[in-house]
């Protein structure tokens, strides 16, 4: 399951550096989450960071990408081969 930021997002900024895969970025009007990128950070954490630090809880799942832990796990690999790690 990959993750989205709601319009209720009050643009922070605490979220951006806490993700591990570059998946939050600035968009027009708030923070969005990248859903191919996005892997609840499986692969690094017990619990998505995002979700973690934000102090308005906008951050749900993603209703389109409800994805199981092993997919997200194979997206993980995919995205540290990506970076040559």
């Amino acid at each position: 399951m990959a993750l989205m930021i709601t319009d209720e997002c009050i643009n922070c900024d605490v979220c951006e550096p806490e993700c591990p895969n570059d998946a939050i970025s600035m968009g027009e009007d708030y923070y969005e989450i990248d859903p191919h990128r996005c892997t609840e950070c499986v692969g690094h954490f017990d619990e998505p960071q995002c979700v973690q630090i934000c102090p308005v809880a906008c951050i749900p799942v993603h209703p389109d990408f409800q994805e199981d832990k092993p997919t997200l796990m194979q997206r993980y690999v995919r995205l540290q081969a990506d970076k040559g790690l």
